[in-house]
Parts: C-alpha cells; sequence; structure tokens
C-alpha cells in the first residue's frame, strides 16, 4: 500500500493550475461550461417529468456525456506530461465510452445490493408498494445502512476517472483498479470528498443566493430560451466548470500517488 497525501495533492494541484491555467480554462470552458449553458438555457428548472419534450431530454443527455469527457480531458492534463488543448478534448471523448460504462456498472452493482434489504424487510412483513414503504424503524435501519454501503462504495470508486483517462483498461477493470487502489485509503479519501462536497456547497449557495430572484426583478420569470435562464445558466455553468477542474486535478494527483507512477504517466498511453 502506498502512501497518500492529500496535502501534497493539493500543492502539486495548485503548481499546476497557476502554471497551464489557460489550458484548463480552454477545456473546462469548452467541455463543461457550455454544456452546462446550453443545458440550462433549455431547461433552467432541471430535468422534469414525462411532459418533457424529447429533444429536451437528448440535449441535455449529450451534454451531461460531453461535462464526463471534459471531466477526463481535465484529468489528462493533470497527469501529465504536457498535452495541447485538442489532445486532451481527443483524448476524453475516446475514453468517456469506458469510464460512463464503468459507471454504469457501480450503479447495478448498488442496485443488486438493494434487493437483500427489500426482501429481509419483505420477510420482516414491511409492505412493497410501488409507491415505496412505510417510514418505520426497520426501514430508517435499512435505509441508513444502505446509505453507508453506498458512501463506502463511492469513495472505494472515486479512482474511476483517474484510471480511466490514465491506462488503456475496459470498464470492468476500471473498476477493480480503482478498488485495489483506494485500499488502505478509505478514510483519508473520504475526509478529502466530505471537505470538497461542503466547500462546493459554501461556494454554489454564497454566490447563487438570491440569485433567481435577483435575475427575475432585473429579466423577467426563468423560462426557457429566456434571457432571465441565460444569464442563470451562464452563472451556473462557470462555477460548475470551475468546481469540476478543481476537482479533476486533485483525482489526479491523487491518482498519481496510489499508482506509484511518475510525472511521465500520460506517456504510456494517449
Amino acid at each position: 500500500m502506498r502512501d497518500l497525501s492529500i496535502s501534497r495533492a493539493w500543492d502539486e494541484g495548485k503548481t499546476i493550475l497557476a502554471r497551464d491555467g489557460r489550458l484548463y480554462v480552454s477545456v473546462s470552458l469548452a467541455l463543461v461550461a457550455f454544456p452546462a449553458l446550453v443545458s440550462g438555457l433549455i431547461n433552467p428548472k432541471g430535468m422534469a417529468g414525462s411532459g418533457t419534450p424529447v429533444w429536451i431530454t437528448v440535449v441535455t443527455l449529450v451534454a451531461s456525456l460531453v461535462a464526463i469527457a471534459g471531466q477526463l480531458a481535465l484529468i489528462r492534463l493533470a497527469l501529465g506530461p504536457s498535452v495541447t488543448v485538442g489532445g486532451a478534448i481527443s483524448h476524453g471523448m475516446r475514453r468517456m465510452p469506458v469510464y460512463l460504462a464503468a459507471g454504469i456498472i457501480i450503479v447495478a452493482g448498488l442496485f443488486i445490493a438493494a434487493i437483500p434489504f427489500v426482501a429481509v424487510l419483505a420477510a420482516m412483513g414491511v409492505p412493497v408498494t410501488e409507491r415505496g414503504m412505510p417510514i418505520t424503524r426497520p426501514v430508517a435501519v435499512a435505509v441508513l445502512l444502505y446509505v453507508l454501503l453506498a458512501i463506502f462504495v463511492g469513495v472505494r470508486m472515486s479512482m474511476t476517472a483517474p484510471a480511466a483517462s490514465a491506462e488503456p483498461i475496459w470498464p470492468l477493470a476500471v473498476v477493480r483498479r480503482s478498488w485495489d487502489l483506494t485500499a488502505g485509503h478509505f478514510w483519508k479519501l473520504l475526509g478529502f470528498l466530505i471537505v470538497y462536497l461542503i466547500a462546493a456547497i459554501v461556494v454554489l449557495i454564497g454566490i447563487t443566493a438570491g440569485l433567481g430572484l435577483a435575475v427575475e426583478l432585473a429579466f423577467g420569470r426563468i423560462e426557457p430560451m429566456s434571457v432571465s435562464a441565460l444569464v442563470v445558466a451562464l452563472i451556473h455553468s462557470l462555477l460548475n466548470a470551475a468546481l469540476t477542474a478543481v476537482l479533476a486535478v486533485m483525482l489526479a494527483r491523487i491518482y498519481v500517488q496510489l499508482s506509484g507512477k511518475s510525472e511521465d504517466v500520460g506517456e504510456v498511453f494517449h
């Protein structure tokens, strides 16, 4: 098991962003901010129900896939050695299907893991209906245990994106690689992810608090394809791009430590 220093990863990340900030801005704007801007403009209130037009669902899905490729491209930049913006974007696009498939495997695994919980509750006489289950003590305990399981799996799978970007491996191997890399480092990684999540929430709340009301007062009601929707989507997309870039760089530098690879990690696989 290799040592892991979150502070070292943070220092390396700051150095990388200070040195190559323009590259990260270019990729973030192209593959993270722009798709989020388009999605927010046509569907400012998020995914609706069955009444949402098919074309909006398709555009939102495409935007999400492009954003995933953007995360992989940012990780590629942070892994080293230096690569052009076009090269990073091309790399992210090529590896996106592998990373997406790995995510589907993880979600499917969590879904299968939920079956025993439901079976035990059903055996205890808890009614299972299409609308869910009544909130009872056994249900609350089962939900808590499942949430803890999901958190554990989420932390152990935190290296899937760097592994998918750095190594020429297939989805199942990406899942296995993340599991191996994170062994023995659960608490450090959990702490990092919690701190990042709290910081991201604080930033989002601090900047967007009252944003919707202010925009509506200045430009009118927030509706699809309106000026109000454009302003809100622009601000949210830029924030999302910045937070994604920071997370991608940190994950890449943590991966370098856990994998034991040197700064030329990217030379093996383009």
